[in-house]
C-alpha cells in the first residue's frame, strides 16, 4: 500500500526524524491558511507548493513549485489542485491532484552550502536481509545513477538477528562525506528512519532528498512509502491512510471481491487458478507473440459466479481482445470449473464480444473438455499448454 509524501513523512516525524514541515491543503484557500501558519510556526518566508499523487518525478511534470509570497501560493495551489499531473511514474493520461502540501523553505542561506543525498530502506530478497542504499547523488532519478555512476551508489545489509548498528550508521555518514554537527545528525537520522521502516511494516522508505541544510542539520524533503499489505492487519492506523483514488479503480474493484487482480498493458486477458500459474500463463500469452493484460489468480474456488465476476472485472478493460482461462484442477474439480464458465457465459450474454480459449488440466479434466465443447457456447477448449498457445494466436489473427 503505497502512501502520500506527507503521511509518510507523518511515520518518519512520529519516530523522531526530522523532516520538512508542512501541512496539507484541499483548496488555495486552504493553501494560503496553511502557508499562514507555517509561517507562525517556523517563520519561513518562502512556502514549497507539492503535488500529493504516488507518483515520483512530480517536480517535472509542474508539480511541485516555490510560492515566494501568499498571492503565489494561491495561484499555484489554485493550478496544481485538480490537474492531471502527468511525470515518468504515471499512466499517459497523468493522475488528477485532489491535495497539495504548502511545505516550509529548507534550502535558506548559512554557514555551509545545502547538499542533497538519497537514502532507501528496503529488503534484499537475494540475501533475505534488509538494507539501506544510499549515495551523495541526491535529488536525481537513482535509476539514472545507477547506470551512469554505480560507484556512488552504497549499500549496508542489516543483520536480522542484532538489527542496525551504530558503527554502521556512522559508516553512512562517513561514505556521505560529512563530519561535524552533520556527521552526528546523520547517524541519528538513519537509527531513526529505519526504526521507521520496521515499526511500520514497510516494504520500502525511499527520501529523496535527504538534505544537509545550511546549518548542518539533516532532514527528509520527500517521502516515498510503502506499507506492506500482509502487515495491514497489525497496522490499522496506516491501513486508515490508503487513498483509493490513487489505485485501479478495476484493482480496487477485484480487491473488494477477493480476487488478486494486476493491470497490465496488453490484450490477452488471464484467468489462472494459483500465482504460479498464473505467471507461466503470462509467458504463455508472450511465447505466443502477444502481451497480457491482466494478472488474475481466482483462488481454489472457480465456481459459476466467481468466474462470472472474473469475467466482468477481466472486460472492463478495453484493450482485452481475448480471455484465456487456464486452470489445473487439484483442489477444484475440473468440470466444476467448465460448468461455472458454461454458466457465467449465458448468464452474461452478450457481454462477452471476444474469444475465450479455456485449457484445463487436472482431476477430471476430460469431463470437463466434453462440457466445453457440448455447451452449445463459442468457447474454445485445451488441454495442452501450447495448444492453448496456438488458440490464443489463431483467435487473435483473424
Amino acid at each position: 500500500m503505497n502512501l502520500h509524501e506527507y503521511q509518510g513523512k507523518e511515520i518518519l516525524a512520529s519516530h523522531g526524524v526530522r523532516i520538512q514541515r508542512g501541512i496539507v491543503a484541499n483548496s488555495p484557500d486552504e493553501a494560503v491558511a496553511a502557508a499562514k501558519q507555517l509561517t507562525a510556526e517556523t517563520g519561513t518566508g518562502w512556502h514549497v507548493i507539492k503535488a500529493q499523487i504516488h507518483a515520483g518525478g512530480r517536480g517535472k511534470g509542474g508539480g511541485v513549485k516555490l510560492a515566494k509570497n501568499l498571492q503565489q501560493v494561491e495561484e499555484i495551489a489554485g493550478q496544481i489542485i485538480g490537474m492531471d499531473l502527468i511525470t515518468p511514474q504515471t499512466p499517459p493520461t497523468g493522475k488528477r491532484v485532489h491535495k497539495i502540501l504548502v511545505a516550509e523553505d529548507v534550502y535558506y542561506p548559512g554557514e555551509s552550502e545545502t547538499s542533497e543525498f538519497y537514502m532507501s530502506v528496503l529488503l534484499n530478497r537475494g540475501k533475505g536481509r534488509n538494507m539501506i542504499m544510499y549515495s551523495t547523488e541526491g535529488g536525481m532519478d537513482i535509476e539514472e545513477v545507477a547506470e551512469h555512476t554505480p560507484h556512488l551508489i552504497f549499500t549496508e545489509e542489516i543483520d536480522p538477528a542484532v538489527g542496525l548498528q551504530g558503527f554502521q550508521a556512522r559508516r553512512i555518514a562517513f561514505n556521505l562525506g560529512l563530519s561535524g554537527n552533520a556527521f552526528k545528525e546523520m547517524t541519528v537520522f538513519v537509527a531513526a528512519l529505519y526504526k521507521a521502516y520496521i515499526d511500520s511494516d514497510a516494504s520500502m522508505f525511499e527520501i529523496n532528498p535527504v538534505l544537509k541544510t545550511s546549518d548542518n542539520k539533516i532532514l527528509a524533503v520527500d517521502a516515498k512509502v510503502s506499507i506492506d499489505d500482509n502487515a495491514l492487519y497489525r497496522q490499522k492506523k496506516y491501513a486508515d491512510m490508503r487513498d483509493i483514488r490513487e489505485e485501479n479503480p478495476i484493482e480496487v474493484e477485484a480487491k473488494e471481491v477477493g480476487l488478486n487482480y494486476v493491470d497490465l498493458d496488453g490484450t490477452v486477458g488471464c484467468m489462472v487458478n494459483g500465482a504460479g500459474l498464473a505467471m507461466a500463463t503470462m509467458d504463455l500469452i508472450k511465447y505466443a507473440g502477444f502481451e497480457p493484460a491482466n494478472f488474475l489468480d481466482v483462488g481454489g474456488t472457480a465456481d459459476a459466479k466467481r468466474v462470472e465476476t472474473a469475467f466482468r472485472i477481466i472486460l472492463k478493460d478495453e484493450n482485452v481482445k481475448a480471455i484465456l482461462i487456464n486452470i489445473f484442477g487439484g483442489i477444484v474439480r475440473c468440470d466444476r470449473v467448465a460448468q461455472g464458465v458454461v454458466d457465467a457465459y449465458k448468464n452474461m450474454g452478450d457481454t462477452i464480444k471476444v474469444p475465450i480459449i479455456v485449457r484445463l488440466q487436472g482431476t477430471n479434466a476430460e469431463i470437463a473438455k466434453e462440457l466445453i465443447d457440448n455447451s452449445g457456447m463459442p468457447i474454445l477448449s485445451a488441454t495442452l499448454f501450447q495448444e492453448a498457445a496456438d488458440q490464443v494466436k489463431a483467435a487473435l489473427s483473424k
